[in-house]
């Protein structure tokens, strides 16, 4: 699968990928890393569009708004920063107790979350602010207070995502579990144990019905939103950090990525990090193949909203587009259908 496939790299940051999100659209990347820079490209080629400059330490996570017009980040510099999207201009800092894990704006841009690290004699928490309307002219009347924080995971939450409508939470922690709260009183609405490792990743699947979720036990799993019931369990033999759902139904595959980290590597054999970004189908969890190429654990993917591209960004600070050929978007009809694709004109006998 994707034998021919020629990534666009991407070299663009210094030190290794924590995070890369593509906009709504599908045409921007926004990456950030453990340098302190975070940067936006254009999706199609790979060329570098600016840099938003402020953070003081590593930057962990990224999001971007519906509409492409605020960016928000959260660092290691106990910050999480709102930035306007087409001028690089700071808007707001929002000074935390400690790093900040998870940023993500509620649809309506009226809201955000960010999540605090549990270091520092912090506990993991939740913190939903307001966001002001008139926030792209002018800070004045933005609130820097949390409306609410929530706490109840028992270790660091990685990702925390606003549910379909905003009605609920949903996060992952290095505590194995998913949850779910109320946004509004805090309430922890759903636990489940979700794998027998850290929980680092979790996306929504385009229409926000099913989740994925990658976990430092190899496995990742697909959730109903609305019950977390697990569906599905795609098992690789590696840690995983990143798991992202494709939107075509002519295409229903999710991709998975992580590998051992230097460390380990260099102790196991000198072959294997496992490093390549892995492809199962859906629906069957078969393994369908894999492509290589970054020279470091897989630390962060996204696939387009569009589908038909995915971009990864790994240990080694570069940053992989994929654009799929068009095989990709064919071989599941052919795999269930070879006639259909036969030359016409040839008898369908039955």
């Amino acid at each position: 699968q994707g034998g021919a496939m020629r990534p666009i790299l991407v070299k663009g940051h210094e030190r290794a990928l924590t995070m890369i999100k593509y906009n709504n659209d599908g045409d921007l990347l926004f990456t950030v890393s453990k340098d302190h820079v975070p940067s936006v490209w254009y999706a199609d080629n790979g060329e570098h569009v600016g840099t938003y400059n402020g953070h003081t330490g590593a930057v962990w996570c990224v999001d971007v708004n519906w509409n492409s017009t605020l960016l928000l980040t959260g660092s290691a510099d106990n910050t999480a920063r709102l930035w306007a999207v087409e001028s690089g201009k700071e808007l707001c800092a929002f000074k935390h107790t400690a790093p900040v894990r998870a940023v993500n704006f509620a649809l309506g841009d009226s809201q955000f979350l960010t999540a605090l690290d549990n270091i520092m004699g912090n506990l993991p928490t939740i913190s939903v602010f307001n966001l002001s309307p008139k926030i792209r002219e002018s800070a004045e009347g933005q609130s820097l207070e949390p409306r609410i924080k929530i706490t109840g995971h028992n270790g660091k939450i990685n990702r925390a995502l606003w549910s379909t409508n905003n009605k609920s939470i949903i996060t992952c922690s290095d505590d194995t579990t998913i949850r779910v709260w109320d946004p509004v009183s805090g309430e922890q609405l759903q636990s489940v144990e979700a794998h027998a490792g850290k929980v680092v990743d979790i996306q929504f699947s385009w229409d926000r019905s099913f989740l994925i979720s990658a976990s430092k036990d190899g496995s990742a799993k697909l959730w109903d939103v609305d019950t977390l019931e697990c569906l599905k369990t795609y098992e690789t033999d590696r840690p995983l950090n990143s798991a992202t759902i494709s939107p075509l139904k002519e295409a229903p595959y999710v991709i998975v990525g992580g590998g051992q980290d230097a460390m380990s590597v260099t102790t196991t054999s000198s072959k294997m990090g496992k490093l390549d970004a892995i492809f199962f189908h859906m629906v069957f969890e078969d393994e369908l193949g894999s492509v290589k190429g970054h020279f470091g654990p897989i630390n962060t993917m996204h696939m387009a909203p569009h589908g038909r591209s995915y971009a990864s960004g790994g240990e080694d600070g570069y940053v992989r587009i994929h654009h799929f050929d068009s095989e990709y978007f064919t071989a599941e009809e052919a795999a269930l259908n070879p006639a259909h694709l036969q030359v016409d004109g040839e008898d369908a006998t039955v």
